[in-house]
């Protein structure tokens, strides 16, 4: 199998400050807005900024999720909290920071703690998305 993957998607005007995202491999369609932190922003709509966010947030769970199987980690919940930075730097805006919280409940905390903390930083280490971008990420384990 090839290591070589392509992700198509299109953004397409709509109206004012708004469009819609979309791929010809999947049924839904995200509608898509200028932040309101923005001039013209639109309030209650995805934005880029939300979309980079969410980004970080399920390909660290997707990893987790894999990287948890390989180790046979047992676990009853398990949810991931991303916090991202939007400042101005050297004229530009860009994302600085992200700050990545998993919470993890174990099935037993006592045995498995090692275990789990081994499986959140390996999910870190092996995030594709956090490893394609200059973001300083930060992770803020959460065991339960």
């Amino acid at each position: 199998m090839s290591q070589d993957h392509y992700y198509e998607v299109r953004a397409d005007w709509k109206e004012e400050r708004k469009g819609n995202l979309s791929s010809p491999v999947l049924i839904d369609t995200i509608e898509c807005a200028t932040p309101p932190e923005f001039p013209n922003g639109v309030a209650g709509i995805w934005s880029p900024e939300h979309l980079f966010t969410a980004a970080i947030s399920s390909c660290y769970l997707a990893t987790f999720l894999a990287i948890a199987e390989n180790f046979k980690l047992t676990f009853r919940s398990f949810s991931c909290k991303t916090v991202c930075k939007l400042e101005v730097v050297e004229g530009k805006f860009q994302i600085t920071h992200a700050e990545i919280t998993p919470e993890l409940e174990l099935e037993d905390l006592e045995q498995d703690r090692d275990k789990a903390l081994k499986v959140l930083e390996k999910s870190k280490a092996a995030c594709l998305v956090t490893n394609s971008m200059k973001t300083e990420i930060t992770l803020n384990t959460q065991l339960l």
